[in-house]
């Protein structure tokens, strides 16, 4: 081993030591994140943003530099987690955004979640009747993982961890709330996503 795949093994172990330690802080979250946003106003337009983001409030200022700086962690946190993400060695995993096209017009969506303690990590939807998929998580790093071919439209799905129902992922288009339960919304295709 080269001091390079070292650091990495020292640098996943860190992460996930961290992340293992602060994950009692998650336990209520999921509610937490609920109350809040049944209080929240509509969705602005796109007008209505750029209104905002130019506004000369102080108050839009600190908005602005905290959306920034949480990105930044977002992403770099992103490319810690993927095995090889930092050291861009000749076999790490890429993970796109834009979805892949197959044969019969569909794309290849990647759906994944972080979920270090889970057992069993699977995804349903409206694209195969609310009936479980199971997410793979190969190299035991937390992170699962399943690519669908789907074809271009709207898709409401959830994550269900260990039976547990999860509806809202951070890489979804939207939420919709029906039967007291969030799901999360993904436009595949020019319907919102840009691809």
């Amino acid at each position: 081993m080269t001091n390079h795949d070292d650091f990495d093994l020292l640098l996943r172990d860190a992460l996930r030591t961290e992340v293992s330690d602060a994950s009692s802080s998650l336990v209520g979250l999921e509610e937490r994140v609920v109350a809040q946003l049944e209080d929240r106003e509509p969705r602005r337009g796109l007008l209505g943003w750029l209104r905002q983001m130019l506004a000369p409030t102080r108050s839009t200022r600190w908005a602005q530099a905290g959306m920034l700086v949480g990105t930044a962690a977002i992403f770099l946190t992103i490319g810690l987690l993927i095995p090889g993400g930092l050291s861009g060695g000749a076999h790490a995993p890429r993970l796109t955004l834009s979805p892949a096209m197959t044969a019969r017009g569909e794309q290849e969506v990647l759906f994944v979640l972080p979920a270090l303690n889970a057992t069993h990590v699977s995804v349903v939807g409206d694209f195969n009747a609310w009936e479980e998929m199971p997410l793979a998580d190969e190299d035991n790093d937390g992170i699962w993982t399943a690519s669908l071919p789907l074809e271009p439209g709207r898709y409401e799905y959830a994550f269900v961890i260990d039976g547990k129902w999860w509806g809202q992922d951070p890489l979804a288009d939207e939420y919709v709330r029906s039967y007291g339960q969030y799901s999360s919304v993904r436009y595949i295709g020019g319907g919102g996503d840009g691809v």
